[in-house]
């Protein structure tokens, strides 16, 4: 392994965010897929049963950073009330790929 690449999976962390607020029914999930795509986090969205959304994402500090800054910001008809993150361990089996995984 060269030591950007070294340098680079250093770099990786592995988030969980739950977020609280009127974030289903407003485009929260389509918003999120779109920007962690556009960014380049790999990971999922999905809508939990108690109105809160889930978001397991993987990428760079700078890139979780700024997905982090987007879900507290949310689309123009949510009103995000909270964001509670969680860090894991960075999992290898994650891809750059972004989806939306069903309700749980």
């Amino acid at each position: 392994m060269s030591t950007d690449s070294a340098a680079h999976a250093d770099d990786r962390v592995h988030i969980h965010a739950t977020v609280t607020g009127l974030v289903q029914g407003v485009g929260f999930r389509y918003f999120t897929v779109m920007t962690a795509r556009d960014i380049g986090v790999g990971g999922w969205v999905r809508n939990c049963y108690d109105g809160s959304v889930e978001v397991d994402a993987q990428g760079t500090r700078a890139q979780i950073a700024r997905l982090l800054s987007a879900l507290k910001a949310g689309p123009k008809w949510s009103r995000v009330e909270h964001v509670a993150v969680e860090q894991l361990p960075v999992n290898t089996d994650i891809t750059a790929a972004f989806r939306v995984f069903q309700e749980r």
